[in-house]
């Protein structure tokens, strides 16, 4: 799937998706955090059926986007080194992260599922690719998709950039059984005109986005389709 950005912020309107927790959790990640408690405090659930009794996840996407752990001990930020190269070597085709880290797989309370993504610059626009191994489609990927959205907008910001395209692609994508009916419902209501995406323009660091300086606008959807976490 192909959603470009200056068209409306792809979040889905033919049911509420619930946009706190998409910021919260993409501040998340951004932050190196793998703890739940964060998130918790701020009523974000959705990673709670995974995490342990003391809330850790063990190194999952915020330890291998800000602090990947190379063999020799040096620890690599891969936002950072997307940023540099962006702003760089724009034209450079190794603008990637990965989540998938296949020596610490076994520590994970859950293994990526959105696993890697790149970036590309083109007249003056970002765009970003993401592969996504394992596609939860009723939760999940409308989740995703809004995420790296986000995720797109605030890189090319602090590149200096004007967003481009966000790229979807999915390798294992699945509608589980218990959400057939809800699936049923959805693709029954007619989608409305997408909302907005706002942020603070004195925003210039990846790293000085919060909660408040992200907003989006406009956004009309129907209501909320009740659904279980498959784990």
């Amino acid at each position: 799937m192909r959603f470009d950005l200056s068209d409306g912020f792809p979040a889905v309107t033919t049911k509420k998706v619930h946009w706190p927790s998409i910021i919260h959790e993409l501040l998340w990640f951004l932050s190196g955090d793998t703890n739940v408690s964060y998130l918790q405090e701020n009523k974000v659930r959705i990673w709670n059926e995974w995490a342990d009794e003391d809330g850790n996840l063990g190194p999952v996407y915020g330890k291998q986007w800000r602090k990947w752990e190379a063999d020799d001990g040096t620890v690599v930020d891969q936002i950072e080194n997307a940023i540099g190269l962006i702003k760089n070597n724009p034209n450079s085709r190794r603008i990637i992260v990965s989540a998938w880290n296949v020596g610490e797989l076994d520590e994970m309370a859950l293994m990526p599922c959105h696993a890697f993504f790149q970036f590309y610059v083109n007249d003056g626009k970002l765009s970003c690719q993401l592969y996504q191994r394992s596609a939860d489609a009723f939760l999940g990927v409308p989740f995703n998709i809004s995420s790296y959205s986000l995720l797109t907008c605030m890189m090319a910001q602090v590149c200096d950039l004007e967003p481009g395209e966000f790229v979807w692609t999915g390798g294992d994508c699945h509608l589980y059984l218990n959400h057939l009916d809800q699936a049923r419902e959805q693709i029954g209501r007619v989608p409305l005109e997408l909302p907005a995406l706002r942020l603070d323009p004195d925003v210039k660091s990846i790293d000085d986005f919060s909660y408040e300086k992200i907003e989006i606008l406009d956004y009309n959807h129907h209501p909320h389709i009740s659904a279980p976490i498959s784990v």
